[in-house]
């Protein structure tokens, strides 16, 4: 579990930055986090600011690969993330940005946005590195069987965590177990498209100009539905988002009946996390009975 960074760490963790902006920095303000790390904005006196996002626990290359991922979605596909000023094992120094203003333009561009990077197509599923989802690896070693990859390395991955073992029964495990078997029925073959991996609404914020800023990422290359069933399945946008979706990369006849399967990645990742947390055990039970 992460150690907080209280002002005495954020301080020394400031302090240590090779930076040329760490002399002028005058104040920290905590912002909203995850669970691997805290973020602050870092003012200084001429009103210039930063988002330091940081953990002096983090594995090594939780920043880099975050980083990395980043330039990733924006080199790749045109999409717009932060700009990252500096980045180390323990932390990493971006723009500040604003909230998403929740209005129909800016969800609107937001789908369009999102569509785009499910334009650029890959080689294979996978990456080329692991990654990170949450404090647990996201296991990424590439397949040419999008079925196959899907099974060992986003539902059967989870299965071998001990805290969601311990959540589920026996009964729950095999019905996991013949989703996996029957997911070439469940699911239709789609090609292998770049990912953001973990966008559900607090990972979209916005620029100065209003326009979508994506972060937070947990790349990879996969179906375009399964990146699709994070926002979908968690507290889902208005359906002007997927409209405009629609209009740059059409979907499959079906695909909203397939979003709490292609979910389960993340019900089976929160259990791994947190174990039996309020109702997700229900929600897998749900999705078992759908579709084992």
């Amino acid at each position: 579990m992460r150690r907080p960074l209280g002002a005495d760490l954020v301080t020394a963790l400031w302090k240590s930055l090779p930076s040329a902006v760490v002399p002028g920095t005058v104040d920290a303000e905590p912002l909203s986090g995850g669970a691997v790390n805290d973020v602050w904005r870092l003012s200084q006196a001429d009103g210039t600011t930063y988002v330091l996002k940081g953990s002096l626990d983090a594995p090594p290359d939780l920043f880099p690969l975050e980083a990395a991922g980043l330039r990733a979605l924006h080199e790749r596909a045109g999409i717009r993330t932060p700009r990252v000023f500096e980045v180390s094992a323990h932390h990493l120094l971006m723009e500040t940005l604003r909230p998403r203003p929740d209005t129909d333009a800016f969800w609107e561009a937001a789908g369009r946005s999102f569509a785009t990077l499910h334009t650029v197509r890959g080689e294979h599923f996978g990456w080329d590195t692991d990654g990170w989802l949450g404090l647990l690896p996201q296991e990424n070693g590439p397949t040419a069987d999008g079925h196959e990859f899907f099974a060992e390395r986003r539902l059967r991955r989870y299965l071998r965590e001990p805290k969601a073992r311990r959540a589920l029964s026996p009964a729950d495990l095999a019905g996991l177990e013949r989703i996996c078997e029957r997911l070439p029925q469940l699911v239709p073959a789609a090609p292998s498209v770049l990912n953001h991996g973990d966008l559900w609404r607090g990972n979209l914020v916005a620029d100065a100009a209003g326009e979508p800023v994506f972060i937070d990422p947990a790349v990879c290359w996969l179906w375009a539905e399964s990146d699709l069933s994070m926002i979908y399945c968690c507290d889902p946008p208005p359906d002007r988002f997927f409209h405009a979706y629609e209009e740059i990369s059409p979907l499959a006849d079906g695909w909203r009946d397939r979003m709490p399967l292609l979910h389960l990645r993340e019900h089976l990742s929160v259990l791994a996390h947190f174990g039996a947390y309020g109702d997700t055990v229900a929600r897998v039970r749900d999705v078992v009975r759908t579709f084992s």
